[in-house]
C-alpha cells in the first residue's frame, strides 16, 4: 500500500528545476498527482470493501414449462448489506438446514405442484422470514469468491492499478529528461549558472546603468567635456580616420575630432569579491555555451519524451472508451459447481460498480484534458524553431548590442525559461556580452590599478625617459592617462586595450609600444596620437592585427613591425599603404619577407633608415630599394643573402649598409661601393666570407669595417690603405698575422681582432696612437710589447684568454686606462707593479667606450 506523500515524490523535481518547467508541465503534474490519488482511492476502496454479493437465481416449474427461455432469470427478495459483512445480508434471510440432492429430486419431480395461493400460504406459516434458499453461510461466501474471478469483468477489478500504471509512466515520461545522464549534467550546470547570473550584483548594475544611460548621456555631452583641457588638433583635416576605420563606436558616447569627451565614471564601485565571482562567471557562461551548442539532445529528448505522453493518452483513451461500460451493477455467474450447492446460476451484485463508475469518467476526464495540454506542447515545439534564440529584444532594449544569437540545447534551454519568466534570460545576456565582460573588467582594472600603484611602475629608460610598462592585464586602466609626464608607454599582451580621449592629457606621451596588443582608439585620442606620436612600436602574430589608425599617423616618424606580413603560402604582402605616413623617416620590419613590400615604396621618398630583419627566411626581390633614393641607413640582416644586392648599388646617399647573419660567401661585389660616395659604415659580420679583395681601397670615405665572425684567415693590405678607417672589427676569424701595414692606419680607434689565431703583435701596432679600444682575447699571443706605452688614449684592453705570463709595467704610462678597461685574469694583474695597480685602479669618470 503506497502513501500518498511516497507516490507524490515520484515527481518531485529539485526546486531549482522548476524555470525549467513551463506551465504545462507543471498542469500536467498537477493532474498526473490527482490521477494518482484517483487509482489510489479506488484501489483502497477495491480493498476494504465487499467485492461481489451473490444470490441463486430460484426456477418455478410454472417458468420451466411456460418460460423455458427466462429459467435463467428468478424473482428474488432484495437483499440489503452492509460494507464488508456477510452477517447483514443473513439478517435479511433465512437459511434451512442443507438440502440433499433427494429431496431436491422430488421437490423437483413433483407432478402436481400446489396453486399459487396454497404455495403463498405455506410460505407465510412456515417461512415467513424468507424465501429458503437451502444455502448457509459458507456456500454464500464461496460463491461470492468464485463469481468474483468468474463473472466481473477484468476491467472492473483491476482498472483502479491501471490507471496507478499509467500515471507513473505519464510522470516518468514528464521529468526522464530531468534525470538522464547526458542531459541531466547540462541542465544543472544551466540551472547553477543561470541562478548565480540572476543574483549577481554586476548584473543588477549592468542594467541599471543601460538604463540610465540614456538620460546620462545628454548630460555628460554638456559637462563632461569641460573637466579636461581641451585639445585642439593643428592638423587639416588630411589624414582624418575614414568611414571604414576602426575606431571606438561606443553606443551613448561620441567624440569629435574637436571635442574630446570622457568616459561617465561609474556610479558605484563594484564590490572586489562580486567583481572576481563575474569574471568567473563570464568564463563558466563562455565554456558552458561551448559544450552545449554543439547538439541538440536536451530538445530532442524533451520533443520525445512529449510524443510518448501523447500516444500513450492516445491509448488509454482508446481502450478506457471500450471498457467503460464493462463497470456495471448486476452480473449473471454460473459457477458450474452445482454438484456441491444444487444451483447453476446466480445473479451477482457489484457494490463499488457505481462508484468505480464515476472515478472512471472522473480519470477519462483527466486524460482528455492532459492529452489536449500534451497536444499543444507539440504544438508550441514545432511552431517555432527552438534550436534558435535570439536576443534581439534585449539588443534593443540594452546598451549590449553584441550579445550573440545562440542555438541547439542552449538555445532550447532559454526557450524554456521564457515560459517560466522571461527576465532570467535577459540577465543571463549581459553574460554573453563582450561589452558587458569588458565594463566589468574595465571596472575592475581601474580598481585595482589606482595611479599612486601606477606610478610605482614608472622607470626611466636607457634614453633617460620616463616609460610605464604594462604587461598582460584586461586592459587599459583609466589612470594610465592622468601620468602627464610619461614619454614612452609600452601595452603588451593586452588583447582588450582601449585608449580613451582622455590620453590628450599626456603632453609629453611620444612613443608607444603595442606588444600583441591590438589598441583600439576613440576619435578623438586618434587627433592627439596623430598630431603627437612620434615613434611606435607593433609587435603582432599575423598582419591584420596590426590597427588600421597606425597608417595614418601622418607625423609618425619612427615605425617598428615586428611579425609576419605575408598573408596564406606566402603569396602576398598583407601590409596596407604607408601613402599616409608622410613624415616616417625609419622604418624597422621584422618579419619572413620573401620580397620587400611594394607598399614600403610609398614612403620611399623621405626614408631614411630601413632595416629588415627577416628571422632566416630568403629574400628574393630586392628591386624596390632602388626607389629609396633618401635612404642613408639600410639593414638587410638574417634574409640568406649570398651575395650583395646589386639594387644596392642605386643608393647614392647611402652611408651605412649592414648584411649581417647572411650567407654571402664573396664580396667581389665590392667594387661597385665606388659609386657610393657617401658610404662610411659597412658591416659585414655573421657571414661566409673567405677573402677580402683589393678593390676594398675604392670606398675611400670608409669609416668602419666589420668582418667578425667569417672564415677569413688572412688581412690583405689593401685594407690599410682605407686612411679614414676608425674601426676595424676582424674577431673571430682565422687570422695568424697582423699585418705590420696597420700601423698606416692613423685614425684607427677601435682594433677587435678576438677570438683569432695571432701570436705575436707587431711594433707597428702602436703606431695607432689614437686607438681607444683593443681587443685582443682569445689568442695564442705570448707577450705585450712595452710600447702599449704609446697608445695614450687607450681605454679598454682585452688580453683574456691568451699565453700570457706577466704584463708590462708600461701599462701605467696608458693614462686613460683603468681596471675596469683591463680584460685580463687576476693573476696576470698581480704580477703589475704596486704602483701600477694603484694607477689602474684610480677612477677618473671617464666613461668607458668599446666602440661597438
Amino acid at each position: 500500500m503506497f502513501t500518498l506523500a511516497e507516490v507524490a515524490s515520484l515527481s518531485d523535481i529539485q526546486p531549482t528545476y522548476r524555470i525549467l518547467k513551463p506551465w504545462w508541465d507543471v498542469f500536467m503534474d498537477y493532474l498526473a498527482v490527482v490521477m494518482l490519488m484517483v487509482a489510489i482511492f479506488a484501489g483502497t476502496m477495491q480493498l476494504t470493501k465487499d467485492q461481489v454479493v451473490c444470490l441463486p437465481v430460484l426456477q418455478s416449474t410454472v417458468n420451466s414449462r411456460v418460460q423455458p427461455d427466462t429459467a435463467g432469470k428468478a424473482d428474488f427478495t432484495t437483499v440489503e448489506t452492509t460494507t464488508g459483512q456477510e452477517e447483514a445480508s443473513m439478517r435479511t434471510v433465512s437459511f434451512a438446514p442443507t438440502a440433499t440432492p433427494d429431496i431436491l429430486s422430488r421437490a423437483t419431480s413433483s407432478q402436481y405442484p400446489p396453486t399459487e395461493s396454497d404455495q403463498e400460504l405455506k410460505k407465510e406459516q412456515k417461512d415467513s422470514s424468507g424465501r429458503k434458499t437451502n444455502l448457509d453461510f459458507q456456500q454464500y461466501v464461496f460463491i461470492n469468491q468464485m463469481c468474483y474471478h468468474l463473472a466481473l469483468p477484468w476491467y472492473s477489478k483491476y482498472f483502479p492499478y491501471l490507471v496507478l500504471i499509467h500515471t507513473i509512466i505519464l510522470i516518468v515520461s514528464s521529468n526522464f529528461w530531468f534525470k538522464y545522464p547526458k542531459t541531466c549534467s547540462k541542465i544543472e550546470h544551466f540551472v547553477s549558472i543561470l541562478g548565480k547570473c540572476f543574483e549577481s550584483p554586476w548584473t543588477t548594475k549592468a542594467l541599471s546603468e543601460t538604463a540610465c544611460e540614456d538620460s546620462e548621456e545628454n548630460k555628460q555631452r554638456l559637462t563632461g567635456a569641460q573637466s579636461l583641457p581641451k585639445y585642439v588638433s593643428t592638423s587639416s583635416d588630411e589624414g582624418s580616420p575614414s568611414a571604414s576605420t576602426p575606431m571606438i563606436t561606443k553606443s551613448g558616447f561620441k567624440f569629435s575630432a574637436d571635442k574630446p569627451m570622457i568616459e561617465i565614471p561609474s556610479v558605484t564601485i563594484l564590490d572586489k569579491k562580486d567583481g572576481e565571482q563575474a569574471k568567473a562567471l563570464f568564463e563558466k557562461v563562455r565554456k558552458f555555451r561551448a559544450h552545449v551548442e554543439d547538439s541538440d539532445l536536451i530538445y530532442k529528448l524533451y520533443v520525445g519524451q512529449t510524443v510518448i505522453k501523447t500516444v500513450k493518452f492516445i491509448f488509454i483513451l482508446c481502450y478506457t472508451a471500450n471498457f467503460v461500460n464493462t463497470i456495471s451493477f448486476e452480473h449473471i455467474c454460473n459457477p458450474k459447481v452445482e454438484h456441491l450447492i444444487g444451483y447453476t446460476q446466480f445473479e451477482c451484485t457489484h457494490n463499488m460498480a457505481y462508484m468505480l463508475k464515476k472515478l472512471l469518467i472522473s480519470y477519462i476526464s483527466l486524460i482528455c484534458v492532459y492529452g489536449f495540454i500534451c497536444l499543444y506542447t507539440l504544438f508550441w515545439l514545432f511552431r517555432i524553431p527552438l534550436k534558435e534564440y535570439s536576443f534581439e529584444k534585449v539588443r534593443e532594449e540594452s546598451s549590449f548590442s553584441d550579445i550573440p544569437d545562440v542555438k541547439n540545447d542552449f538555445a532550447f534551454l532559454l526557450h524554456m525559461v521564457d515560459q517560466y519568466d522571461q527576465l532570467y534570460s535577459k540577465r543571463f545576456g549581459v553574460f554573453l556580452s563582450e561589452v558587458s565582460e569588458n565594463k566589468l573588467r574595465g571596472i575592475s582594472l581601474n580598481h585595482e590599478w589606482t595611479y599612486e600603484k601606477l606610478r610605482q611602475h614608472v622607470s626611466r629608460n636607457a634614453q633617460d625617459k620616463q616609460e610605464l610598462h604594462l604587461f598582460m592585464l584586461s586592459g587599459v586602466p583609466d589612470a594610465v592617462f592622468d601620468l602627464t609626464d610619461l614619454d614612452v608607454l609600452k601595452l603588451e599582451l593586452i588583447p582588450e586595450a582601449k585608449i580613451t580621449a582622455k590620453i590628450s592629457q599626456m603632453t609629453n606621451l611620444q612613443e608607444l609600444h603595442l606588444y600583441h596588443c591590438p589598441a583600439k582608439v576613440e576619435q578623438t585620442a586618434f587627433s592627439f596620437l596623430r598630431d603627437h606620436l612620434r615613434c611606435l612600436h607593433v609587435k603582432f602574430t599575423d598582419v591584420a592585427e596590426i590597427p588600421a589608425w597606425v597608417y595614418l599617423l601622418k607625423t609618425l616618424r619612427e615605425l617598428y613591425l615586428i611579425g609576419n606580413l605575408n598573408s596564406e603560402n606566402n603569396k602576398m604582402i598583407g601590409l596596407e599603404s604607408l601613402r599616409e605616413l608622410r613624415h616616417l623617416k625609419i622604418l624597422h620590419v621584422k618579419s619572413n619577407l620573401t620580397k620587400i613590400p611594394p607598399n614600403i615604396t610609398d614612403v620611399a621618398p623621405h626614408l631614411t633608415k630601413l632595416v629588415i630583419h627577416n628571422d632566416g627566411t630568403k629574400l628574393v626581390v630586392l628591386n624596390s630599394l632602388k626607389k629609396m633614393t633618401n635612404v642613408a641607413e639600410l639593414e638587410l640582416q638574417n634574409c640568406e643573402l649570398e651575395r650583395i644586392p646589386h639594387a644596392i648599388f642605386s643608393l647614392s646617399n647611402l652611408q651605412e649598409l649592414d648584411l649581417k647573419s647572411n650567407s654571402i660567401r664573396t664580396i667581389e661585389e665590392i667594387i661597385s661601393f665606388q659609386h657610393l660616395k657617401r658610404l662610411t659604415c659597412l658591416k659585414l659580420w655573421h657571414n661566409k666570407i673567405v677573402s677580402i679583395p683589393s678593390s676594398i681601397t675604392h670606398i675611400k670615405n670608409l669609416e668602419s669595417l666589420y668582418l667578425s665572425n667569417n672564415k677569413l684567415e688572412t688581412l690583405p693590405a689593401a685594407v690599410f690603405s682605407l686612411q679614414k678607417l676608425r674601426c676595424l672589427d676582424v674577431s673571430y676569424n682565422s687570422i695568424a698575422v697582423i699585418p705590420v701595414e696597420i700601423g698606416l692606419l692613423q685614425n684607427l680607434q677601435h682594433f677587435h681582432i678576438t677570438g683569432n689565431k695571432v701570436d705575436v703583435l707587431p711594433k707597428q701596432l702602436f703606431k695607432c696612437v689614437k686607438l681607444r679600444t683593443l681587443s685582443l682575447g682569445q689568442n695564442c699571443i705570448t707577450s705585450i710589447p712595452d710600447k702599449v706605452s704609446q697608445l695614450l688614449q687607450l681605454t679598454y684592453l682585452e688580453l683574456k684568454g691568451n699565453c700570457l705570463d706577466r704584463l708590462p709595467a708600461t701599462l701605467g704610462q696608458c693614462q686613460l686606462l683603468r681596471k675596469s678597461g683591463l680584460v685580463v685574469e687576476d693573476h696576470l694583474f698581480d704580477t703589475l707593479p704596486s704602483e701600477v695597480k694603484e694607477v689602474l685602479n684610480q677612477d677618473t669618470g671617464i666613461p668607458f667606450a668599446n666602440g661597438i
